[in-house]
Formats: C-alpha cells, structure tokens, sequence
C-alpha cells in the first residue's frame, strides 16, 4: 500500500516501538496521532514529530477505547490506517508468585480483548477508506513461551490467530490491509526487565514495517524472527508439495 500521505493512529506511541514508527512514517510524510497513558510523556514525543498529535489514554479501559475511537472518527476523519502496539507484560517466574491468573489476566486483556475491541470501533471507519489498514504489532513469543514471561506468549498466539482471521475475513476486500508483525527482544524500557539491553534497537522494527507496507508482506517478522517464520514456511511448503 502507499507509505505516504496517510493518517496513522499509533497505540503506545509515546516511546519504544511505538515512538521509532511514528518517526519513520512521519518522515515518509504522513499525519501520525501518537497514544499513550502519559500526558508528559506524549507531549515530549511530539517534540520529535512533525506535525503529529496526541490523543492520552488507557487502551485496556474500555470506556478510553470508545472515547478515543470517537475522537478519531470524529476529528480526525481521514484516518486510514491504525497501528495497534500498545502491550503488557509481566517478567516472573510460576515458582515465586501466587497470583500469576492476575497478571495472565492484565496481559490479555491489553494485548488480545483490547485490540479486537479497538479495531471492531474503528473497522467500519476504516471500510469506508479508498485505501486503509490495520497493523498489530505482535512478538516472536507468538513462537512459543519463555519461564520468565510464562504467560505473554499466549496473549501473543491469541493476537495472531485473531490477526489471521481479521485477514481472511477481509481478503475480498481490496480497500483494507491486515498487517502483522513480530519483533523480537528489542531494546526499550518495556523491555528492560528481560534482558532488553540486549535487543535491537525499535528503530530496525520501524524500518521493517516501512518495507512490508511498501510491498504489501503481511507478515513482517523482524531479526531473529526471521529464522522461525523461513522455518515454518519452508515446513508448510514441503507438506504442501508431499
């Protein structure tokens, strides 16, 4: 799809991953409306685009989630393309707490129920649109889980077989795109407490969405998640031929 001249809304825009996107499309010359819970925190990220604006918010509160998708169809009309990136996740062992259901729960609902609710306010909107696109920023936990972030993974399996469904439904409709990608460790302030020190910089997340969107790759795994996605595709394709 086109790289420039979009409206683009990024949840969790305010830093990491969320942040090096908002620059990169914003320098491709697009209109970028930056999300986060910190008002301070999305003032200061503007100071970094062109142009761009701030909707604060909680997208894992529901009434937020229908007050900025009004906002959006209301104010900012020629908005064609949503980024969904904000997320949650807990660093802890199963061994050492008692309430992991709870942080199972938090997750879930900010990086699966969150999400599908969010993009179902902001589909018919998005239908309407010449050219339009829904991007879920996903993991290289959708590959499977780790001891230390026991149950993020699943809320990541869950994101991507909602994302492929969301693909598939919309398949005939040539005015709407369904992107996914899948980062990596990288190197951020979400990502601190797990080791994030050691990831790549969010910019190279950036990079990578920019060319999956210019040619039209759904899936966009990036860094390491590379060696899975060729992995598994070169598994389907030898089933395939059998």
């Amino acid at each position: 799809m086109k790289t420039t001249g979009n409206t683009i809304f990024i949840s969790g825009g305010s830093a990491g991953i969320g942040l090096a996107i908002a620059k990169k499309l914003n320098a491709a010359g697009n209109k970028v409306i930056i999300n986060g819970r910190s008002e301070e925190r999305l003032q200061r990220a503007l100071t970094e685009l062109h142009g761009a604006e701030a909707i604060q918010g909680d997208l894992s509160i529901e009434a937020d989630r229908v007050r900025i998708a009004d906002d959006l169809k209301t104010n900012y009309t020629d908005v064609n393309i949503i980024i969904n990136n904000a997320g949650a996740a807990y660093a802890y062992l199963l061994s050492e707490t008692a309430n992991a259901h709870e942080k199972a729960k938090a997750e879930m609902n900010t990086n699966y129920f969150a999400i599908i609710h969010f993009t179902e306010l902001m589909l018919p909107h998005l239908l309407e649109k010449e050219e339009s696109a829904v991007v879920n920023i996903s993991s290289i936990a959708v590959y499977g889980s780790h001891k230390f972030l026991p149950t993020y993974g699943a809320t990541k399996a869950a994101l991507h077989s909602y994302t492929t469904a969301l693909r598939q439904t919309y398949s005939d409709r040539k005015n709407i795109q369904v992107y996914e990608v899948y980062p990596p460790l990288v190197n951020t302030e979400f990502s601190a407490e797990i080791g994030g020190a050691a990831g790549i910089p969010p910019s190279e997340v950036a990079d990578e969405l920019l060319i999956g969107l210019e040619n039209n790759m759904f899936d966009i795994p990036v860094g390491d998640t590379k060696a899975y996605a060729n992995a598994i595709g070169g598994a389907l394709a030898k089933l395939k031929d059998a």
